[in-house]
């Protein structure tokens, strides 16, 4: 079995991850900023009685990351399984949004996923086998108003990780970019309080999408059991979109032109807006659309 380190368990893909690779034997090391606060993935494993070791760890600081990963070799010798998951959700008009949360979005959705490739990479490249999983998005393929600070950072994820696979692929070492659709998770529950003075639309527009969709649930656990399934093969596929709607939105953003794309997404008028979705989705989302209109 495995000995798989996992980050940004507290919640949401990240723990259902570590469930789902524990389940299945494998010697899960899951990290978090403050397991103190997040309980619900220790009281899984202590009922369970699950192979798994919780660790805090902090994705956007250098000595926590080589601490944590310290631990585990120290622990195990060997780390098999990395997979960078931790991440935050940051959205808003470009114009609106401080600097700020443009560069903690890439702190931690980029450079938190790059510190600890960094610290498992000499372990892997001398054992010359391992799986270096990055969860992305949808949205690391696709840039919709008004996702720019996630959307930036994933697309900078995905591009690392093609690289990243080109460079370890002759030591053994297998990559993978997963890129889930919507999710069930409680990221959309962080969603900030829309500016009522606000000149855009995107966020509420793009709320009343997520909140459509999520009347048809989709469990964290499918991204999960895909994890596990790269984990578990020894195949090469580089980008594996999960959930029901992840290709479907890929496929539907190749068959628009740059240019359609971008009048898609400058629909002024909410109505036609609506429509469209209805139109390219089959979803109604005029029930969830709330707040100011522009």
């Amino acid at each position: 079995m495995a000995t798989a380190v996992i980050t940004g368990t507290s919640t949401g893909i990240g723990l259902a991850t570590a469930v789902t690779l524990a389940r299945a034997g494998h010697d899960v090391f899951a990290t978090m900023r403050q397991p103190a606060r997040a309980p619900e993935l220790q009281t899984i494993a202590s009922k369970e009685g699950l192979p798994m070791t919780i660790l805090p760890m902090d994705v956007d600081s250098d000595e926590s990351v080589k601490s944590a990963i310290g631990k585990v070799l120290e622990a195990r010798k060997g780390i098999d399984v990395l997979v960078n998951n931790a991440g935050i959700g940051l959205h808003g008009a470009i114009e609106e949004l401080p600097l700020s949360d443009f560069k903690q979005s890439m702190e931690t959705n980029f450079f938190g996923a790059l510190r600890c490739i960094q610290a498992v990479l000499p372990t892997m490249r001398a054992q010359r086998r391992g799986c270096i999983v990055n969860v992305t998005s949808v949205a690391g393929r696709l840039a919709s108003t008004p996702q720019a600070p996630y959307t930036s950072s994933k697309f900078a994820l995905e591009a690392l990780s093609e690289v990243l696979a080109q460079e370890v692929k002759p030591f053994g070492v297998r990559v993978a970019i997963v890129e889930p659709g919507v999710i069930e998770t409680p990221i959309f529950g962080k969603a900030r309080e829309i500016p009522k003075d606000t000149r855009y639309s995107g966020e509420r527009r793009i709320l009343a999408l997520f909140h459509a969709s999520l009347e048809h649930p989709v469990s964290a656990y499918v991204v999960g059991e895909k994890i596990r399934e790269i984990a578990e093969s020894d195949g090469w596929q580089l980008r594996h979109p999960v959930g029901p709607d992840a290709a479907g939105f890929l496929e539907w953003r190749r068959s628009l032109t740059d240019e359609e794309w971008v009048s898609w997404g400058a629909i002024e008028d909410d109505e036609a807006w609506c429509a469209r979705v209805q139109k390219d989705f089959g979803m109604d989302v005029r029930a969830h659309l709330k707040g100011p209109k522009t």
